[in-house]
């Protein structure tokens, strides 16, 4: 006999799916198409489970795979990809001890027999770090503060971090907020790109690929089109973006709008991991606050749930499609076929930030004093990110953080 969902696992996951039309709780009538527009709640239906219980049920597999006709073996499949669903093992409370390299050289690091060894959490800067997931909570808790180290470098793109409130629309219209997406809509898609262009602009995640020829190749496919942030900032000893979500969130926000407008998309993603419950929480509030500024475009936060290769662009692709996150095979790259198969751009969030300078100050003022962002964390003596001008040596950089 096929397990049973609880009562709260079944309002749960309508919340995410929608009310059933059927009297069992199935969706079976709906055709094979109309399926398959439903899997990509698969990953959100299954938090809805993790955060409700504290866990994946079998009847609460069960349930999503019969609400979203997603075979049960590929939801399983689904859901077992991922290190934070726990899969059939309900927990009232999980905790994870971050044992990467930072983290495993402080002092006092001890690892309990109730307790799980995790990869790195991103908050190097604030290490040791520990994440405990409640039902209905994920939560860290951290030691030191960090801080942006921008004392021998002028702030370009953190500036706001640590001056506005990232909780208040108010306070980021007050400081300029939402100008450069205004600036956008009066010069139109076609200037934006060619500022970006014009800006040298390469991507911040490690390609290096020139922004403004992905967003013109993507922008002259035929629509529909995509927008993908891409916040699943998993390597080692990194967190930069996490800290650009968390100080100035709002900003991230203008930044997914603007090139949502530019690239002709309709749709944003953006994906985070999961990971950074305050970074999730930070956007989410932005994005409710900021509906008047976001018109014509939709923004929506998609959680990854512990995956490393999920911030390969393709593996980022199937696990919001409601697949699990293997990369896929390119060509075809994802300018003309991404997304759910259409034309998608895909930046992460650094990169992002930079738009928003290169609108508002202009390309030749931003290609004279182009920056990036630096993690640095370890035996300096204020951990935190450095914004520093492209070109600095890796020693200017550590001198920064002492």
């Amino acid at each position: 006999m096929t397990a049973m969902p609880s009562d709260l696992e079944r309002v749960a996951v309508d919340r995410v799916c929608g009310p059933s039309s059927e009297p069992d709780g199935r969706t079976s009538r709906l055709g094979f198409h109309q399926a398959q527009q439903l899997r990509h709640l698969l990953l959100p239906a299954l938090w809805a489970l993790q955060d409700a219980v504290g866990g994946v049920s079998e009847g609460g597999l069960a349930y999503v795979s019969d609400r979203l006709l997603v075979p049960p073996a590929e939801a399983y499949g689904v859901a077992t990809f991922y290190s934070m669903l726990l899969v059939d093992d309900v927990k009232e409370t999980t905790t994870y001890i971050c044992d990467d390299i930072i983290c495993r050289r402080t002092v006092g690091f001890v690892l309990r027999d109730d307790q799980t060894a995790s990869p790195c959490l991103g908050q190097c800067d604030r290490a040791p770090a520990r994440l405990q997931m409640t039902a209905g909570e994920v939560a860290l808790s951290i030691t030191g503060p960090g801080s942006v180290l921008t004392a021998t470098f002028p702030k370009q793109i953190t500036g706001l971090v640590e001056v506005v409130d990232p909780e208040s629309l108010e306070s980021y219209e007050d400081a300029g907020g939402f100008a450069a997406l205004a600036k956008a809509r009066e010069q139109g898609a076609a200037w934006v790109i060619e500022q970006v262009e014009e800006s040298g602009l390469t991507g911040r995640g490690g390609a290096a690929f020139p922004t403004g020829l992905k967003w013109k190749l993507v922008s002259a496919e035929p629509g529909p089109r995509h927008l993908v942030c891409n916040a699943d900032e998993s390597e080692h000893g990194t967190f930069k973006d996490r800290y650009l979500m968390e100080g100035d969130p709002f900003s991230v926000i203008e930044s997914v709008a603007l090139a949502a407008f530019a690239t002709g998309s309709d749709h944003a993603f953006i994906y985070i991991r999961g990971e950074y419950p305050l970074a999730t929480a930070r956007l989410q509030s932005a994005i409710a606050q900021s509906a008047q500024h976001l018109e014509g475009v939709t923004v929506e936060i998609r959680r990854g749930a512990g995956a490393y290769i999920c911030g390969e662009e393709t593996a980022l692709f199937n696990s919001i499609e409601g697949f699990r996150g293997e990369p896929r095979q390119k060509p075809p790259y994802p300018t003309v076929s991404g997304l759910f198969g259409r034309p998608t751009a895909v930046n992460n969030v650094e990169t992002l930030a930079h738009v928003l300078r290169i609108v508002r100050d202009g390309a030749g003022i931003y290609a004279a004093s182009p920056t990036r962002l630096f993690s640095v964390s370890g035996d300096v003596r204020t951990p935190g990110v450095v914004e520093a001008p492209v070109g600095a040596t890796v020693e200017e950089v550590i001198d920064a953080a002492g």
